[in-house]
């Protein structure tokens, strides 16, 4: 599903990853993550993919305060040590902020 978002400006986390073999309870984590977060104030929204090799996920703030509360959120704190421990063989995260977006949608 695309997220809806506000008018620009707000601020985009993408974090691109490449998992190890197994789930070893990273799904129960993901979704428990994507929950909290939308607990989270000044989160938009979320969008994910991912293939055999590569995940995409983008989450959506209202500014950059907020991701630093999403960052330091103990729960959070929790699943990235997790995830550098279990899940991830590598990742990127991008911080940015959004100036400009249009959208398509034929009907």
């Amino acid at each position: 599903m695309i997220t809806p978002t506000p008018q620009p400006p707000y601020f985009a986390v993408i974090f691109t990853s490449k998992r190890t073999e197994g789930d070893h309870g990273y799904s129960e984590m993901a979704e428990r993550m994507e929950a909290l977060a939308k607990q989270q104030p000044g989160f938009l929204g979320i969008e994910s993919a991912r293939d055999a090799e590569l995940g995409i996920t983008v989450s959506y703030f209202k500014d950059e305060a907020s991701i630093r509360a999403w960052k330091q959120n103990v729960d959070h704190a929790e699943a990235q040590r997790l995830g550098r421990e279990r899940w991830y063989a590598a990742y990127d995260v991008r911080v940015t902020k959004v100036e400009r977006a249009y959208s398509f949608e034929k009907k």
